[in-house]
């Protein structure tokens, strides 16, 4: 029993240093969607859509929940937006080459229609995140679209 509560103290000890040191938060100074939505040009109900399922994890700018505040989950956060920013990141878009905007938007289309994408996790504690089917169909609609005008700016270079 002794070596149980030595255990049970170390965690608690662990946990407690861990709010002290937290992740960076992912707010940049600036919001840098604006080239990609200009470039886009989404509706205003994939905006709409784009703003409260994807920009969190796929932009640099989060908001984030008040429980982003306590340790572990801040760490798991950190991680979520780490990783959803190395596969596509809204607000790097103009740095992307045409051919990685065309193959982007591909993927984007695949993890909406497999359902992949917005991540349960996600979706858990962000309802308004929840995608209804005709949500998703506009978002495949303008991706459709919005890769069509790539494709043939592909067959002008």
């Amino acid at each position: 029993m002794k070596i149980l509560k030595k255990i049970l103290l170390a965690l608690l000890i662990i946990l407690i240093a861990m709010q002290f040191y937290r992740p960076e938060k992912n707010n940049a100074e600036t919001d840098l969607k604006t080239a990609f939505l200009t470039e886009t040009n989404p509706s205003k109900e994939v905006k709409k859509i784009l703003e409260t399922s994807c920009y969190d994890c796929h932009s640099n700018t989060t908001a984030y929940p008040w429980y982003n505040n306590i340790a572990p989950v801040s760490y798991w956060l950190a991680d979520h937006v780490k990783d959803g920013k190395k596969h596509l990141n809204f607000s790097e878009w103009e740095n992307y080459s045409v051919k990685k905007k065309d193959h982007k938007l591909d993927e984007v289309m695949e993890t909406v229609e497999s359902g992949e994408m917005p991540l349960k996790e996600y979706t858990w504690t962000h309802k308004t995140a929840n995608l209804s089917s005709t949500q998703k169909e506009a978002l495949i609609e303008w991706v459709k679209n919005t890769r069509a005008l790539y494709q043939l700016n592909l067959l002008q270079e």
